[in-house]
């Protein structure tokens, strides 16, 4: 008989993708919400406010193997914090994490709750892995989807990304989930660096619509760490295989 695994953020789009996975390898499957849910026959849902640690220690109370996908605008490292506080003294054995790239070099808050969650997992004492993906396709269609309301689309110089799909993320936290702890493991990227330039132009050419874009600048230390790159991963990473053309092909085109 198999374990249970905890996943925390199961009901977002990657959680959706990573419980489909981990439900077609035969493994038992709790969903951490903040939210009550019924439980279906394949996943037990529980309820849990990481923010407050409330329901926490149920949610962990027999698990083996935690796999942290849940995150906010704020508070991702006291969220996580109170995560492992309470899977330390389940007798947890594995924790899976999922952080972004640029968690330790982009002066971002949200950027450093992440680095913050990431020493939290590290310093708790349960062995960990721990993935550092790109911005997913959803989050860049959102973005220059809001983008491209606008008559004039501003596209900061200097600004470079590398989209990843969040399924291709999927199959490689399940992968890691299954496996041993690994510590920090190779970054998660696209196959393809974009300005965001050339990202709202692909969206634009799959709506079927044309902008005049207008080049802007970034002011600060944010856009001089976003053009001197420290959001990339650019050496010895693992690359997805679908594309922003192909996403946008798929949820865009008519």
């Amino acid at each position: 008989m198999t374990s249970t695994i905890l996943v925390t953020g199961g009901t977002g789009t990657l959680g959706g993708h990573v419980v489909s996975l981990l439900r077609e390898a035969g493994r038992n499957v709790r969903v951490l919400s903040r939210h009550r849910r019924e439980s279906a026959e394949s996943v037990e849902y529980v309820t849990a406010d990481l923010l407050s640690g409330e329901g926490v220690e149920s949610a962990v109370a027999g698990v083996e193997t935690v796999l942290h996908l849940a995150g906010g605008p704020k508070g991702d490292d006291r969220a996580t914090g109170n995560l492992v506080e309470a899977a330390a003294r389940a007798g947890v054995k594995h924790i899976v994490y999922i952080s972004v790239i640029g968690a330790d070099t982009m002066p971002i808050d949200w950027f450093r709750a992440k680095l913050g969650a990431e020493r939290a997992i590290a310093e708790c004492g349960i062995p960990w892995t721990t993935l550092r993906a790109a911005q997913f396709h959803d989050l860049v269609l959102d973005t220059v989807g809001k983008m491209a309301k606008m008559p004039v689309v501003p596209c900061p110089g200097g600004l470079r990304f590398q989209p990843v799909d969040s399924r291709d993320v999927a199959a490689r936290l399940v992968e890691l989930t299954l496996g041993q702890p690994a510590g920090l493991v190779p970054d998660l990227v696209g196959p393809t660096v974009y300005t965001m330039a050339d990202l709202a132009r692909g969206y634009l050419g799959a709506r079927g619509k044309r902008r005049p874009m207008l080049p802007v600048r970034m002011p600060g230390k944010v856009g001089r760490a976003y053009r001197a790159a420290d959001n990339l991963s650019l050496d010895g990473v693992l690359e997805g295989k679908r594309t922003w053309e192909d996403f946008l092909v798929e949820r865009v085109s008519q």
